[in-house]
This record gives structure tokens, C-alpha cells and sequence, in this order.
């Protein structure tokens, strides 16, 4: 049998071997130190009761309903899952392997593809999807990566509740600066320059049958949109500059923007905050990587949040593979001037507010799914770990792709006799 047959059939052998969420229950999670994620903040010694897959009432000494399911917090922590950045789950593999990656479109011709939608492509079955809810986490900003323009495509917000669809409006991606300048003819001025040719073709100011045109119909019709003000632009940039256009362009053509690293965001703290822009940091982001990075620094997010800036985290690298290193950039940010619930806001309910889905998920409240952790400690502290998921009321078996192999090298009965010393 061929290698790539093997691994195939390996996949397969353990998608059959790690069960699914299991059926949907009511809960009434007793005693916790409930962080709400909202303006209730820290809730102690108090109870949350799940129905229907809803959170029905929270406080303390709910009455257990006949058949609820009863489980004792013993004071841990309870918090809403966790935003695992933006990444590729679902929609790569191994990053190594391009059969097994779907985020991104190069084509020659045409290549500013923004009705490219990677959500298309999502792959609930995963064995990332496992790996990432063992680490609390329970949605994600599925993001188009360039490929042939510095326009992306489209995303959207991937639940990890093993359902196939987004929730909530898509999200266009832009590179701008270096990031995207061998994209835009290696300057980051022409960036600019074809951008504004896209919006005067997207707001039917260029003909649509010139030959000097950038876009598909449908390419049009899907940035008008976003001009219009239906969905968010995510744009991945760094360098203050670049932002300060940035700011400059989002203002001009009234449309809705999100940072994606902004590792100088900081030195346009004021300007962000009075824009309303949400800004996704890599909070362990420090050192000069790139010319766009000069100015980079571990207080960063802590800069932001005094001004005003909605912050939340994503980070650069690895995102989909290391999806658990979320709460790693987050308790860095609190250990440099970040305050705890800021930095556990921004793994919940600013990118649900950023991505137009907070009316579900993102915050522990009345009528929100519940998705639910609860914690063995500090969520913010690697070393700790979640101990219990709830996915909207379903519970979550705690195994992945990397528990499976853990157990099975481990010395035991339970390991296969041809692993045994």
C-alpha cells in the first residue's frame, strides 16, 4: 500500500476511534467561579443552568430541574470556549502537504479573487478540530491566506461543535505592507493604487467590460458588499504607517476594519480606539522580525486596551497546529500591563463582537449557547488545563489525535504488545 494510502487509512482509523460530541443534555454546573466575559464580570460561588443547549439562569442556588445533570465546580474556573485565533483549521491538514490545504487561490489571471469564500472548504472531521477543543477552545476566524492577490478572500467564523457551516456574516482578508507587497507588484504603494481600482469597479465607476478591469462580476458584487458595510475587512499589517493609510482609507470609503498583528499598533492607539478598531494581536511578538516590526513590543495589547482599542489575539506562525499557544499570548500580554479580564475578553467575546456572532457565543449570559470550560486553574496559565467542554450543552470528550498517541506509547497493559520494551 502506497504512503499517502496509509496515512489515509490512519485518518480514518482514528476518526472511527475518538468519539463526537456526545448527545445534546441539560447541565447545571454547581458552584464555579463563573467569568462571565461581560459587564457582570467575575461571578464566585455561583451556578449556571444549561437547557436545550442554552444557558437558562446564572447565579447562586439554582434549583437542580428533574434530570438535569448535576456537576460540582469545587470553585474552579468557568469560562466561555476560547477564540483559537485566526487560522486554517478545518481547512489544512498538514501544512506541508498541499493536497491537504485549501486556504488560499492562485490564478493567473485575475488573481484579486474576493469572492474566494475558504469556509467552503471546511473540513468538520479534522483531527485539528479535536486537538484545539482539548485546549478550551471553541471557535475560530477561519482565514483566507493570499495566494495570486493581496486580497485573500473570504472567511468566516467556524463553531468547533462538529457543525459543516459559519455563523455569523464573512470576513474579507487584505494584506497590506510587506506582507503583501510581492502581491501588489513589490511596493507597497501600488497596493494602494489597485486597491482604489477595485472600489471605483466595485462602485460601478469603471466599467465592467474595460480590459484594464481587476475584478470578476462577482468579485464586484462581493466587495460592494463589504463596502456597503455588510462584514468586517480584516487587513494583516504591521507597520504604523501602513495602519495610519490604513485608518485614512477605512475612513474615506465608510467601511468596517480589523488588524490582524499590528505589531506598532500601538503608536496609533488613539486613532484606533476614536475609529473603533478591533486590533488581533501576537502578544509574543517582540523583536524586529521584519521592517514592518520595528517598533514591536510585548506591551503591545496592555498600550491598546488603556487607549481604548478593542484587543483580542491571533497569532503568526503555526496558528492551526498550535492553536493551544492562544492562551500563551494572552497570559503574556497580562504579565506585561494587560488586565486579566481584558486578556480573557479577547479570547471571548471581543472577536465574537468583532465578527458579528456575540449575540451566540463569546460570553457566559442568559441566552447565549452555551459553550462552556471548566478549568483545573488559571485559564490564562499554561499550566493548567481545561478538565470539561460543553459545546452548546453537549459535552465534549476530551481526546484528540494527540491523546490517542500519548496513550498508546505510554507503558502499560493498555499498549499494544508490539510497542512494549
Amino acid at each position: 500500500m502506497s504512503a499517502p494510502l496509509v496515512f489515509l487509512r490512519r485518518l480514518a482509523l482514528l476518526a472511527a476511534a475518538v468519539p463526537g460530541i456526545a448527545c445534546a443534555q441539560d447541565v447545571l454546573i454547581r458552584n464555579a467561579t463563573v467569568h462571565t466575559a461581560t459587564a457582570r464580570g467575575t461571578l464566585t460561588a455561583s451556578d449556571v443552568l444549561v437547557q436545550g443547549g442554552v444557558i437558562r439562569a446564572i447565579g447562586p442556588g439554582l434549583a437542580a430541574p428533574a434530570g438535569v445533570e448535576v456537576v460540582d465546580a469545587g470553585g474552579r474556573p468557568l469560562t466561555p470556549a476560547l477564540f483559537g485565533g485566526i487560522t486554517d483549521i478545518g481547512v489544512e491538514e498538514i501544512s506541508g502537504e498541499a493536497a491537504t490545504v485549501d486556504s488560499a487561490v492562485k490564478l493567473e489571471d485575475q488573481p484579486q479573487r474576493p469572492e474566494f469564500d475558504v469556509t467552503l472548504a471546511y473540513n468538520p472531521d479534522s483531527v485539528l478540530v479535536p486537538v484545539a477543543r482539548v485546549e478550551g477552545i471553541g471557535f475560530t476566524a477561519l482565514g483566507a491566506n493570499s495566494g495570486g492577490g493581496f486580497i485573500a478572500g473570504q472567511g468566516g467564523v467556524m463553531r468547533l461543535d462538529g457543525s459543516a457551516d459559519p455563523i455569523g456574516p464573512r470576513m474579507l482578508f487584505v494584506r497590506l505592507g510587506a506582507a503583501g507587497a510581492e502581491l501588489s507588484g513589490s511596493s507597497r504603494a501600488a497596493q494602494w493604487m489597485l486597491l482604489d481600482q477595485m472600489v471605483a469597479e466595485a462602485r460601478g465607476r469603471v466599467a465592467a467590460d474595460s480590459p484594464h478591469a481587476l475584478l470578476t462580476p462577482a468579485g464586484r458584487a462581493v466587495l460592494a458588499r463589504y463596502l456597503g458595510g455588510n462584514g468586517r475587512i480584516v487587513v494583516r499589517v504591521d507597520r504604523a504607517a501602513d495602519i495610519r493609510q490604513l485608518l485614512r482609507w477605512a475612513g474615506r470609503e465608510q467601511v468596517r476594519v480589523a488588524i490582524a498583528g499590528g505589531a506598532e499598533a500601538w503608536r496609533l492607539a488613539p486613532q484606533l480606539a476614536a475609529a473603533g478598531v478591533p486590533v488581533f494581536v501576537d502578544a509574543l511578538a517582540n523583536l524586529p522580525a521584519s521592517f514592518d516590526q520595528i517598533g514591536a513590543t510585548l506591551e503591545n495589547a496592555a498600550r491598546l486596551h488603556a487607549a481604548g482599542v478593542p484587543v483580542a489575539f491571533s497569532q503568526d506562525g503555526d496558528a492551526s497546529h498550535n492553536a493551544r499557544k492562544i492562551r500563551q499570548l494572552a497570559g503574556n500580554a497580562v504579565a506585561h500591563g494587560l488586565p486579566w479580564e481584558a486578556a480573557l475578553a479577547g479570547l471571548t467575546r471581543v472577536p465574537a463582537q468583532a465578527f458579528g456572532v456575540a449575540d451566540r457565543i463569546g460570553s457566559i449570559a442568559v441566552g447565549q449557547q452555551a459553550d462552556l470550560v471548566l478549568w483545573e486553574g488559571d485559564p490564562l496559565d499554561v499550566g493548567h488545563y481545561a478538565e470539561r467542554m460543553w459545546l452548546g450543552g453537549r459535552a465534549v470528550p476530551m481526546r484528540s489525535r494527540q491523546t490517542e498517541l500519548r496513550d498508546r506509547y505510554l507503558r502499560g497493559s493498555t499498549t499494544p504488545p508490539a510497542y512494549r520494551r
